[in-house]
């Protein structure tokens, strides 16, 4: 008799991810955790309480097993090996656990770039060197997946799949998914050359100043998201002493609202005003 806490392993995705069906409910599940696929070659079933188990996600209706198993059967074994090497890394670098989708996305994302680059074809980034500031972490973890990816499959990987990597990894341990961050991180190229229309020339890219207003409109953007709201004490002062840069963040905040359907208060747009006066300053 099959014991209640048991499930039937259906499918062995790669050395980490496995997916099981309960033989009570039918329900259909993912596992995941250090070295569970290898384990479980050659088994039949798997205890619920396996200690290796790190999570657990079940499929619903929305997203049947059956997609997950023809997402696999349609990507290189090689590559899902390299993407779990990838995954294994930014958990031992982030030291956060991973969101479960990565095991799937990745291998995704890697196998389409892979075929772009095998076959000519250029890859594009034009948010590049925002991604590269707001998180420099993570483009670090990503060149280094690339060396990997490069080694593995004998194709130099481009420093602008390179910055797609990085939002990969973001979304590896955040709850936005890379559509979002790639929105986000486009949003603020876009108030980028807002400024750069307002003030008449290129901003310095490479400045200190630059880095801090991009990570900060970043910051607005992810607070609206969240509805999180902040406090100015000094706002007033602001539109009097640097009229032309809070004008200017009045502005921005236009364009954030029309883009995100979201109010923007005077606190933030005064922050905002802060940062376009010290960019200014340094220009």
């Amino acid at each position: 008799m099959i014991g209640k806490e048991r499930q039937r392993i259906d499918r062995i995705v790669g050395n980490n991810v496995i997916l099981t069906v309960d033989p009570r409910t039918t329900n259909e599940y993912v596992l995941f955790g250090k070295g569970l696929g290898f384990a479980s070659k050659g088994l039949e079933w798997i205890s619920t309480t396996d200690p290796r188990i790190e999570k657990r996600y079940r499929l619903d209706d929305r997203q049947p097993i059956k997609e997950f198993q023809d997402l696999i059967e349609n990507i290189d074994p090689e590559v899902i090996l390299i993407s779990e090497k990838i995954v294994e890394n930014v958990k031992e670098r982030l030291g956060t656990p991973v969101q479960p989708k990565v095991y799937f996305a990745l291998p995704n994302h890697i196998q389409f770039a892979l075929y772009r680059l095998q076959n000519g074809m250029d890859i594009n980034n034009p948010f590049l060197h925002e991604t590269k500031i707001n998180f420099p972490q993570e483009y670090e973890i990503a060149a280094q997946a690339a060396v990997m990816i490069s080694e593995s499959f004998g194709v130099p990987i481009p420093e602008d799949e390179i910055g797609f990597l990085a939002l990969h990894v973001h979304s590896c341990v955040g709850t936005a998914s890379v559509g979002q961050l790639v929105k986000l991180t486009g949003l603020v190229n876009r108030i980028v050359e807002h400024i750069e229309h307002h003030k008449g020339f290129p901003l310095q890219r490479t400045s200190q100043d630059y880095a801090r207003l991009v990570m900060h409109m970043r910051a607005v953007i992810e607070r609206l998201m969240l509805g999180r709201r902040v406090i100015n004490p000094i706002v007033s002062e602001l539109k009097v002493n640097y009229p032309e840069a809070f004008a200017l963040a009045a502005d921005i905040a236009v364009l954030i609202e029309e883009e995100m359907n979201l109010h923007i208060s005077q606190d933030e747009i005064g922050y905002m005003a802060i940062h376009l006066h010290r960019l200014f300053e340094t220009s």
